[in-house]
């Protein structure tokens, strides 16, 4: 062991959207916090698309606001473009998405981490766990520089044991030529953790001068202050569009003819890569019937003129990635500024953490980000954000905060992962989400803010923000019950005519009007005398869509309220799942290894039937009828 640098509470290990999240959260709520990173011009890097949000994406993203995070008020500051997507459907799958300017982001991140009270940023290489009676006691860098602490955090991202795949070259590295992190993969297996294999990659970068946009379709942003943070107002200023392409058959039948140099189809790659965001030869294969795919071309930012070519990953050789840029539309006289890549990196079996990110077998070991089996810079953030409350509320003796899937897509996110696991890069959906319609990306300061504030997070100046918003919806509410819209009213004719609404026969209340589907907010005052009263867009947003919805709201809370029975039902941790009689062979091999501390968490392991749940239920209940007799 090297030279004793400092001790302290919390020591998060990566800087990308995961660490930045952990440290910030951690040192918010008092812990004294130390991250460190293998490059202090790399914190928050966006290695891949240079985008925040998008369908479910942003729901997480605005429930990190919520909880008192970062990555909301960030991409806010340093946003080129943002837009609100899915608006042809209901609000449960609306969902913001930004592009950023790349390295604005990163040094708005940078300098919200230098800036934080109770936080360390450092420069270093951490190669091995200290770890005491399966407790954590502190980290070892390369230069022998040893942080004593009660906690840390993993993040590492994509960083461990990374290698570079460019066609039949390969090389240890980590995203943009950044150092591999090639021992503390080996610490963590040595302490009996079980690591895999997962691929990720990104496509190449072009020289936005030498696109023919005329042959393009533009993407502009959408006006109207749209921003993810609750908290704060975005500064207004003119937006960068995007621009739309397609491939072409040229370009597919280049793929088909070079599939014999692609490393991820001539087994170079060993690694499982996201289903979800395919290389464009793995589209072209598996979609063989289509004969073009949409390209979108993504400025990187304001100071430069690289350009991101957003559904064209591939680790196909340079020369092949040259010839197939040139063959789509309007990228005929492309230049590439970075070949695209894949990436081969190790990454944590989640199955062996709680659903506080805590590892069931290291106490004080907590992991989160890309490095716990996900793809994505929101679910990175997402779980960073929840492993710093945790480690802070661990340091200070308090229970841990978890999130239900009933609540949050957060919730979701994490307990898809600790209890299914995942056999690819994970990347959260809407479908996922059983309960969608109550968790949507509008109302997650509703749904999490008191969460936030109650485990200290969310400062007491947000909170009276919160607080005065939940009011002012139920005063409205109240306010359009008594407001009566009379049946003789000339403008309540006109309003109704005009949008195509049944006429009145009587006085009708403005809250039942409003249920109208085809009838917004501001039609409902247009039929009335009374002056509408000045409330914030996001308070009567929620008026709105509380009413309209109200039926569907309803009939889903009914069941949560069955799914949080299930919930409440908890498994002691002394349960030894081997002798319960009973119990498939399966159940108990599932039970055993992923622990669940509930039957509704049970009853979501795969292998787990309900024959197995029964048997637990009846063993749990004659468990605590032997208690009572004692």
């Amino acid at each position: 062991m090297g030279f004793v640098n400092n001790n302290y509470d919390v020591v998060v290990v990566g800087a990308g959207h995961a660490g930045c999240e952990a440290a910030l959260a951690s040192a918010r709520m008092g812990c004294k916090t130390l991250v460190i990173t293998l490059n202090l011009d790399n914190v928050a890097l966006m290695p891949c698309n240079p985008s925040v949000g998008g369908p479910a994406k942003g729901h997480l993203v605005r429930e990190i606001d919520a909880l008192g995070g970062e990555m909301g008020y960030n991409i806010d500051k340093t946003l080129i473009q943002i837009r609100m997507l899915n608006t042809g459907k209901g609000p449960a799958v609306h969902a913001l998405r930004a592009q950023a300017d790349k390295k604005g982001y990163q040094q708005e991140m940078t300098l919200a981490l230098e800036k934080q009270n109770n936080l360390d940023v450092k420069q270093a290489l951490v190669e091995e766990l200290i770890v005491e009676d399966n407790v954590i006691k502190g980290v070892v860098t390369t230069t022998g520089a040893t942080y004593f602490c009660h906690a840390v955090i993993i993040t590492s991202g994509t960083y461990l044991k990374g290698k570079i795949i460019l066609g039949d070259v390969t090389y240890p590295g980590g995203p943009n030529g950044q150092l591999a992190a090639a021992n503390l993969g080996d610490s963590l297996r040595k302490l009996g953790l079980e690591l895999g294999r997962f691929k990720t990659g990104t496509p190449p970068r072009i020289d936005s001068r030498t696109v023919d946009y005329k042959r393009t379709t533009i993407q502009p942003g959408d006006e109207g202050g749209l921003r993810f943070s609750f908290w704060h107002e975005r500064p207004e200023k003119e937006q960068v569009p995007c621009w739309l392409t397609y491939t072409t058959e040229r370009t597919h039948r280049i793929i088909r003819d070079n599939l014999h140099r692609s490393p991820l189809y001539g087994g170079l790659i060993e690694g499982t890569g996201p289903r979800y965001c395919p290389s464009i030869e793995d589209k072209v294969v598996r979609f063989a019937d289509k004969n073009s795919h949409q390209i979108f071309l993504e400025p990187e930012g304001l100071n430069t003129y690289e350009m991101y070519v957003q559904g064209f990953s591939t680790s196909l050789p340079e020369d092949v990635q040259w010839e197939m840029l040139r063959s789509v539309i309007g990228l005929e006289e492309a230049e590439i500024m970075r070949p695209g890549y894949a990436i081969e990196y190790d990454y944590l079996n989640p199955t062996q953490l709680t659903l506080s990110l805590e590892t069931k077998t290291i106490r004080g070991l907590f992991t989160a980000g890309q490095f716990n089996g996900t793809s994505g810079y929101e679910e990175a953030a997402a779980q960073g954000l929840m492993a710093g409350i945790n480690a802070a509320l661990k340091v200070g003796n308090k229970q841990p905060l978890i999130l239900k899937r009933s609540e949050s897509y957060i919730g979701v996110l994490i307990d898809d992962l600790v209890t299914k696991g995942t056999n690819e890069p994970y990347r959260m959906l809407t479908s996922r989400a059983e309960y969608r319609l109550l968790l949507r990306q509008d109302n997650a300061d509703l749904r999490l803010s008191q969460y936030g504030y109650d485990c200290g997070l969310l400062p007491q100046e947000k909170h009276l923000l919160f607080s005065e918003k939940r009011q002012l919806i139920e005063e409205e509410k109240a306010r359009l019950s008594k407001l009566i819209i009379s049946s003789s009213s000339k403008q309540a004719a006109n309003v109704l005519a005009a949008k195509g609404s049944s006429e009145i026969k009587q006085g009708v209340a403005a809250l039942d009007l409003l249920r109208r589907p085809e009838l917004t907010y501001d039609d409902i005052y247009a039929m009335s005398d009374e002056n509408q009263p000045n409330l914030p867009k996001a308070v009567t947003e929620q008026v709105e869509i509380q009413l309209k919805f109200e039926g569907y709201i309803k009939k889903q809370l009914d069941q949560v309220e069955k799914f949080n029975r299930l919930e409440q039902k908890f498994i002691p941790t002394w349960v030894d799942y081997w002798k319960i009689s009973g119990l498939s062979i399966e159940g108990q091999q599932k039970l055993a290894k992923v622990t669940p501390n509930s039957i509704g968490q049970a009853s979501r392991i795969s292998g787990v039937s309900p024959a197995d749940l029964s048997v637990l239920l009846v063993y749990l209940e004659q468990q605590r009828r032997m208690g009572e007799n004692r």
